[in-house]
């Protein structure tokens, strides 16, 4: 690459984006043709795969650097750390952020937008609370989940296809390019596009797309469960349906990325500009009848995802280098030259991309907090469960944040926040985390506590994926003698980030 030349970054991060339904990592399902021509001009990563777990975990991993999922289930930025836009802007970097992205926006994840020099939300998908009533002239969107939603009240004020919360963030990202970018000196421009994230809601046109013998209302919300078509939760059919409707959602953003692209290239900013794009996980769509982001230990689908780089004098083509979601911060500041305050975990991409070094990590940690821990070599990945209860277990947080929004259950009343995400009691103390003198709250947790919401699901012992198969079809070898060697491996990747001394005993590697 040609550091002399790369004025300005745009990270892409894409929701859900399933890697092997990508064209250019050998997909055929579905229509992919602007991913596919970006994906020729770029270095294509073949061993990227996540960290923390699920959505904003992931952004903490790239828009802070440091996993977290060793520590907290969910939650905003904490006072020991910065976002990268915070060090961006001290070197004079114009930031901006467009995103769709609710989560951003909800307690838990209010304040990683907060030193962006300036931000678009674009409102209306999925848990936006964005109307309070339905449009009185649309009856809303179907329904497959047996409570209300705020997209509900939302969808009927979609007029058309343009009036959609992703292709309207793809139009603010092309504005901002034309009308704003070519008046700053250098720029990072981060777009958090929520599609193809469900409900996988899209006009006609795309929704009849895959499935043109479904005659009955889409299927646009799919169920979180293992083993949904074997429990009778849904059906073969809608299960076909489902898939369907996730590649219209992903064919319609597919279209209007196409549209940044474009502007990119009339604007000249192709180059003196990186751009990078992935994804926070993938999704389960009945691959082994895993469906949504389940309770389960991450397999192929959610955990190996997709990560294109280009930009002035990177050479197209592909790279075995292994690398995760906090490797995008590490870069960023190599790239920027920043000074960051907290202790981070990536490693820079920039010898891979100047084409000096074929590897920077021998591994990689990923996982969600309180589920199994696991760590890949990029040959297998091994999943570690809980030896005995899922206990002891202690949560870190000077915010308590974790995503403590009030929900309906099933009987659609409503359910406290504290019965969702306990709030710290007698028990907590204050610690300190890796790399901070500042003093965090410690709340534990034994067995009988109420838990959040992945953590209190079943557990199905260790598991080792030959990530050689296909998709969906990753043998588990947990009874081969190789376990040994990667519970090893996973002893040292604690080692190696100090993590909390009740994850070795949670997961009997004490």
């Amino acid at each position: 690459m040609d550091r002399t030349k790369t004025k300005n970054v745009i990270v892409l991060l894409f929701d859900s984006l399933n890697r092997h339904m990508l064209g250019s990592y050998g997909g055929d399902e579905f229509e992919t043709p602007n991913f596919d021509a970006f994906a020729k001009h770029a270095l294509k990563f073949n061993r990227h795969f996540t960290g923390s777990l699920p959505c904003m975990p992931a952004r903490h991993d790239i828009l802070v650097g440091a996993m977290d999922f060793l520590w907290r289930p969910w939650g905003s930025i904490e006072i020991w750390e910065d976002a990268i836009t915070y060090a961006m802007r001290r070197k004079g970097v114009t930031t901006m952020l467009v995103a769709d992205h609710p989560h951003l926006f909800e307690t838990g994840g209010e304040n990683y937008h907060t030193d962006f020099k300036a931000w678009d939300y674009l409102r209306g998908h999925e848990s936006d609370p964005w109307k309070t009533r339905p449009d009185p002239s649309w009856q809303g969107t179907p329904h497959f989940i047996p409570r209300e939603m705020p997209y509900d009240n939302s969808r009927g004020y979609f007029g058309g296809e343009e009036d959609f919360p992703g292709p309207r963030t793809m139009r603010a990202t092309a504005d901002w390019l034309r009308d704003h970018a070519p008046h700053h000196d250098n720029f990072f421009l981060f777009v958090d596009e929520f599609d193809p994230h469900e409900p996988f809601d899209t006009p006609d046109k795309w929704s009849k797309m895959y499935d043109e013998d479904w005659d009955k209302d889409p299927l646009i919300w799919p169920p979180y469960a293992v083993g949904a078509v074997e429990q009778g939760l849904i059906s073969e059919r809608e299960g076909k349906q489902i898939r369907a409707q996730y590649g219209a959602k992903l064919s319609m953003i597919d279209h209007w990325f196409g549209k940044v692209m474009q502007t990119l290239e009339q604007t000249g900013r192709l180059d003196d500009t990186m751009i990078i794009l992935t994804t926070d996980h993938g999704h389960y769509l009945g691959e082994k009848d895993i469906w949504g982001k389940p309770g389960t230990p991450v397999q192929k689908t959610l955990g190996h995802i997709p990560l294109y780089i280009g930009g002035p004098g990177i050479t197209p083509g592909e790279s075995n280098a292994l690398t995760t979601s906090v490797d995008i911060f590490a870069t960023l500041a190599d790239l920027y030259d920043l000074d960051v305050r907290q202790r981070t975990h990536g490693k820079s991409l920039l010898p891979v991309l100047s084409d000096t070094s074929k590897e920077v990590r021998d591994y990689v940690l990923t996982g969600v907090w309180g589920r199994e821990v696991q760590v890949t070599d990029g040959k297998h990945l091994f999943a570690r469960a809980p030896s005995d209860e899922n206990a002891p277990l202690a949560m870190y947080s000077n915010r308590w944040s974790t995503m403590p929004i009030h929900v309906k259950g099933r009987d659609g009343k409503e359910i406290h926040t504290q019965d969702i995400f306990p709030l710290p009691d007698d028990r907590a103390e204050l610690r300190k985390v890796p790399g901070s003198n500042v003093p965090v709250i410690r709340q534990p947790f034994v067995p009988g506590d109420m838990l959040p919401f992945w953590a209190g699901r079943k557990f199905s012992g260790d598991h080792l994926y030959d990530l050689s198969a296909p998709v969906g079809e990753e043998p588990d070898r947990a009874d081969s003698s190789d376990t040994k060697t990667y519970k090893d491996l996973l002893r040292h990747a604690l080692d190696d980030v100090e993590a909390p001394q009740e994850q070795y005993e949670r997961l009997g590697l004490s």
